[in-house]
């Protein structure tokens, strides 16, 4: 079995805690018509240098049903400025446009497979994965991006058309797994296309 989630397959629940102060479920975004779930953190140069055209995509599909859920699993042990404070910080600063969780024990991310930061998972309304993978081909940099796989797929997805690229590698850093070097990734994972 891969490492991270496949096409097809059904969103694994979660109870996590978020900067809100609240707990969420998958349970709770079942109004959305589609779920956007990525994989995120505070201090990846990939994360911050494309969370701007993340905002942008997600206020853009916002009116068409499309709920943004950011997942924290990182460690902070191995950056400090990935702790759940520094999540409650910088959602104050960024006012980001999705509920920020914090998956502590990293089980979430396990559940999912994610590989980076940041790591995008695109759920239909079954909670079928229907994309996985970047959200852009230059997150570092976002004004050298030429292509927005994120949105579209979305855009695909809701106009009722194949998804043009279902499956993409996610760019960005690691996952800071807890307790392994900072470059560790799971021996079964591997790139996705």
């Amino acid at each position: 079995m891969s490492f991270t989630l496949q096409l097809g397959h059904s969103a694994p629940d979660f109870r996590l805690p978020a900067t809100d102060g609240k707990t969420y479920t998958l349970a709770d975004f079942k109004a959305a018509k589609m779920l956007v779930l990525f994989f995120t953190c505070n201090h990846c140069p990939f994360v911050v240098g494309s969370d701007e055209v993340t905002r942008q995509t997600a206020e853009r599909f916002a009116g068409q049903g499309v709920r943004f859920v950011g997942i924290n699993a990182n460690s902070p042990r191995t950056y400090a400025e990935d702790s759940f404070a520094h999540m409650v910080e910088r959602m104050k600063q960024q006012k980001f446009p999705w509920v920020y969780l914090h998956d502590a024990t990293q089980d979430v991310a396990r559940a999912y497979g994610a590989l980076r930061t940041p790591h995008f998972y695109v759920f239909d309304a079954q909670r079928k994965l229907v994309y996985t993978g970047r959200g852009v081909d230059n997150p570092r940099d976002a004004s050298k991006m030429k292509v927005n796989d994120l949105a579209n797929a979305l855009e695909d997805h809701l106009a009722g058309r194949p998804i043009r690229v279902p499956l993409t590698n996610p760019l960005g850093c690691n996952v800071k797994w807890d307790g392994q070097d900072p470059h560790w990734m799971p021996a079964d994972a591997c790139n996705l296309v």
